[in-house]
């Protein structure tokens, strides 16, 4: 008898463009597990209405992450991809869980002290209650299995606590999901200007972007910071050149890695030179993917049919939950 495959849930909001930090920290671990587990990957439409997008740019948005997940290696036949919106069960599972929820452990999350501070003029009960959306995203699924980022640690162990208190009122129900990477795999794509991580939304000239044009990539890299340090051998590397290899140990070949360590460990490294190269084998990493999800997007017909089946396929499997949820919680009259 085959042993059915763990479940993995993980979502991404339709707002800004997918950039190199997307690829590496993410998609690259979610192409991985597509192998190895029932996955569920869905685009956060309904989360994004936090922050009230143009309705005219919606759906367009929507169908661009997900061409360029699947341009990027998801493929439809081995992971379950869907809109949030799709599976209505959500909304109802959401709808019961905020009945366990309380508004001071919501207020105390430090991603909605920062979404007041940034948008004070819209602090809507979307965004206050976005910890149970997003967990129920999770457990309406029965995932087991979630690849999250150290940022989102206490939504995941809010998801925890979620699933332990239905649990202890109604009777067992969810697993209690467990943050999940591969160790190994885990990479931090630093922005180009050395003020933190690439951003979807911050400084677009420091991040390079899954549909940015050859030109834009060779642009973005010859302006890229770089602090030639000290120049003593054996000094640490400054980190804005730590950065550069780490970009070239992604799309470089070894033989350019090594040739360009070697320059720099006898300090006659041009960085010039080294940006040059970056900017053309990074144009090479780049391109196909940006080709093939601009493809992708024009054929809406395949983009929809691939939306369509994994609705139906994340319905059913949220269907199973929120009927048993019901029935726990008594919902269930005739």
């Amino acid at each position: 008898m085959t042993k059915e495959k763990e479940i993995v849930v993980s979502g991404i909001r339709p707002t800004g463009n997918l950039h190199l930090g997307n690829y590496f920290g993410a998609i690259r671990n979610y192409i991985r597990m597509q192998e190895e587990f029932n996955c569920y990957f869905f685009v956060a439409d309904w989360h994004s209405l936090t922050t009230h997008p143009d309705p005219k740019d919606l759906k367009g948005n929507v169908i661009r992450v997900l061409a360029e997940n699947i341009a990027s290696g998801l493929d439809p036949e081995k992971a379950t991809l869907y809109a949030q919106s799709d599976v209505p069960e959500i909304a109802e599972l959401y709808l019961l869980m905020n009945m366990l929820a309380y508004v001071g452990e919501l207020e105390k999350v430090p991603t909605f002290k920062d979404k007041v501070r940034q948008q004070p003029q819209n602090v809507n009960a979307g965004l206050l209650t976005y910890p149970v959306l997003m967990s129920v995203d999770i457990l309406i699924q029965r995932a087991v299995k979630v690849p999250v980022g150290k940022d989102q640690g206490q939504h995941l162990e809010m998801a925890r606590n979620f699933a332990q208190r239905f649990n202890h009122r109604y009777g067992d129900l969810f697993p209690e999901p467990v943050a999940f990477n591969y160790g190994d795999n885990l990479i931090r794509i630093q922005s180009l200007d050395g003020k933190g991580k690439m951003s979807k939304s911050e400084n677009e000239m420091a991040t390079i972007y899954l549909n940015d044009s050859d030109e834009k990539i060779r642009q973005k890299l010859k302006k890229a910071k770089t602090d030639s340090g000290s120049g003593i051998p054996g000094e640490p590397m400054p980190e804005s050149i730590q950065n550069l290899f780490e970009l070239m140990k992604l799309v470089s070949t070894p033989d350019t890695i090594k040739s360009f360590e070697e320059a720099y460990n006898n300090q006659s490294i041009r960085y010039g030179d080294m940006k040059t190269q970056l900017g053309e084998d990074m144009v090479k990493f780049v391109a196909p993917i940006r080709d093939k999800a601009a493809e992708l997007q024009r054929d809406t017909t395949y983009i929809e049919k691939i939306m369509k089946t994994g609705a139906e396929k994340a319905r059913a499997n949220a269907a199973q939950t929120l009927q048993q949820a019901r029935k726990l919680i008594g919902l269930n009259y005739y």
